[in-house]
């Protein structure tokens, strides 16, 4: 491999790893939101699965089941942070399909 060849593609890992630092910034400041079955509870986060809000509907809720509200909170937000990992794993794949690198 010729030097030229060398310095164009390094160039080419630069100009690559700038976009996969924007893709995942821009991951980052994204806003996810999921609300349960029951439309009970909203859950918010950002990209980076920092919670920003949760809503929940007082109004519906039985205070005799405090269970329900938990369980409806646990799964909501689980649900919502597989949502943000396929997000991201399908934004950032892009950039290493193809490419044989250990882990």
């Amino acid at each position: 491999m010729n030097l030229n060849n060398m310095q164009g593609m390094m160039k080419q890992v630069q100009k690559m790893q700038q976009n996969m630092m924007k893709e995942q910034e821009a991951l980052h400041n994204r806003t996810f939101s999921k609300t349960s079955a029951s439309d009970l509870v909203t859950v918010v986060a950002t990209g980076d699965k920092k919670i920003q809000s949760i809503d929940i509907k007082e109004d519906l809720l039985d205070p005799e089941d405090p269970d329900m509200l938990q369980d409806l909170l646990v799964t909501t937000i689980n649900d919502l942070m597989s949502e943000i990992d396929e997000t991201t794993e399908r934004v950032m794949g892009k950039f290493t399909r193809g490419m044989n690198l250990p882990f």
